[in-house]
């Protein structure tokens, strides 16, 4: 299904089945300072873990030093046991922040592995007649898709414990992307590489841990010609294999067709192998060839992405003949920092001979 950019919610809504979900998105209203924003817990519940907690409160204050209130859900600082064996609780939290009136946007405290048990627990019904701004990467990833299928923008970007309370502090780059991306209802434009960057993991019971960030180089180029523009895509690894309730793909073809794919994962365990194993499920199904371009997410090692590019170069341009396809890495999304934010649907453009990326529209709509 999908929703109709301009409509106001719930207003000469046509039956779902004639939507061209994907390339109608609708964009939630901007933020302003003195807006409230809730706290979901959808997949790890550690946010509310004694040893954790100190971490929370610390990303609730450096949104509040943006003009945001910050809630929590009801269930979402129940603690990790709670949350892991009751997925409708956690469900219930979304609902409620979408249902929600006070509540303009919605940001996910950390990842985790069992998200999909939600699912069976939403309704696209109130998600599309409320829409409100979603935040989070990793396993929320499974939240946006079911967004995407229902019409809604949302956005691969910060947690509030693996970014925004980042122990060392809420990395500049980060914040910026941040503020632009939801405060601002101008065209995003080009999203330029960090100074630095850190591949270090995050301590959530460590007050004194801090990442030791060394320079970025900027992005790198894998392969192919030119400029192209599409919808942006994608998540990780889990795109693969996620299936929604029904007992489908997540994804389908039409979600790839005409699209710039982000692609990112956890570095400890995206190797090289890894790595080529998503090209290679990508070019199997047909997915590779109705691209528009790949950019992709720092991996764990400091030094190049020499290796992986020529796994990737193996298989798309000699097993299934895409050499001209546009892929540039060690863009700052995902397991990284510091990070930028993806809007799910938003049109973006990929100069692989200058090596630039940009937004082309803004992320958020002008409220009234």
């Amino acid at each position: 299904m999908g929703y109709i950019r301009g409509f106001a919610a719930g207003e000469n809504l046509p039956p779902p089945d004639v939507y061209k979900w994907r390339d109608l998105m609708i964009k939630p209203d901007k933020l302003n300072k003195g807006d409230t924003i809730a706290a979901i817990s959808p997949s790890w519940g550690c946010a509310g873990a004694p040893r954790v907690l100190w971490k929370y409160r610390s990303g609730c204050e450096r949104l509040k030093e943006l003009g945001l209130n910050v809630v929590p859900a009801p269930n979402s600082l129940r603690g990790t046991s709670y949350l892991r064996d009751n997925p409708q609780a956690r469900a219930e939290d979304i609902m409620w922040a979408f249902e929600n009136k006070n509540v303009k946007g919605i940001i996910a405290n950390i990842g985790g592995n069992d998200s999909v048990k939600l699912l069976p627990y939403l309704s696209d019904k109130i998600i599309i007649e409320n829409p409100k701004i979603l935040c989070g990467y990793s396993d929320v990833m499974t939240l946006h898709l079911y967004c995407y299928r229902a019409g809604l923008m949302t956005y691969y970007g910060d947690n509030l414990l693996t970014s925004v309370a980042e122990a060392g502090g809420w990395h500049p780059y980060s914040r910026y992307w941040f503020e632009k991306m939801f405060f601002d209802d101008s065209v995003i434009g080009t999203i330029q590489p960090s100074e630095e960057w850190s591949y270090d993991k995050e301590s959530h019971t460590d007050k004194k841990y801090r990442k030791k960030y060394i320079p970025n180089p900027g992005y790198y180029y894998v392969q192919g010609k030119g400029t192209v523009r599409g919808k942006l895509f994608g998540g990780h690894g889990d795109l693969c294999t996620l299936l929604m309730p029904d007992g489908n793909a997540a994804v389908r073809k039409e979600d790839f067709e005409n699209s710039i794919l982000f692609f990112e994962d956890i570095p400890d365990f995206c190797d090289e192998k890894y790595m080529a194993d998503f090209f290679d499920w990508l070019g199997k199904n047909g997915y590779l060839q109705i691209l528009s371009g790949v950019i992709i997410g720092k991996m764990k090692r400091p030094a190049n992405f020499d290796s992986y590019a020529e796994r990737i170069r193996l298989l798309v341009s000699d097993k299934y003949g895409c050499p001209d396809l546009p892929i540039m890495s060690d863009l700052n999304f995902g397991h990284t920092s510091p990070i930028c934010i993806l809007p799910y649907g938003a049109e973006a453009e990929l100069n692989i001979d200058k090596l630039t990326f940009s937004i082309l529209e803004s992320a958020v709509k002008r409220c009234g």
